[in-house]
């Protein structure tokens, strides 16, 4: 058994100023349906709850030692909340593959944010992998 971690720090204002000047198209690029819906819900704290969300996906990223880009893409990994409220993440395509090739058993993820910063904190539990000598 071993684990991966990542985390991300984003400033809350660079998420607000891309929204703002990148529009829809950020927003869908970067953002599933459900994120948009629930961040979107936030009303006043929407711009921190999407940096929460931006944040997120790049710890995710980060814990595969991938970064955004070849292997995992911004819509491959999806932050949702349970019914209490705490977060958690779907992957789907590339993240989930890959995820699943480093023998990923379970991921947590913790989200914080305030006015101005948003931080996440991914870990991965992972199974022995074996390798050949």
């Amino acid at each position: 058994m071993g684990i991966c971690c990542g985390v991300d720090i984003v400033e809350v204002d660079r998420i607000r100023h891309s929204l703002e000047n990148g529009g829809e198209a950020f927003k869908k690029r970067v953002f599933t349906e459900k994120e948009i819906e629930y961040c979107e819900s936030k009303k006043s704290a929407k711009y921190e709850s999407y940096a929460a969300r931006f944040a997120a996906k790049e710890a995710v990223s980060k814990a595969f030692g991938t970064g955004i880009g070849k292997y995992v893409s911004w819509k491959d990994i999806e932050v949702l909340n349970d019914d209490k409220g705490k977060p958690y993440v779907v992957l789907s395509g590339g993240a989930k593959e890959l995820f699943y090739s480093i023998n990923g058993l379970d991921m947590s993820i913790s989200l914080s944010h305030c006015k101005d910063y948003a931080i996440a904190y991914a870990v991965f539990e992972i199974g022995n992998v074996s390798s050949e000598n």
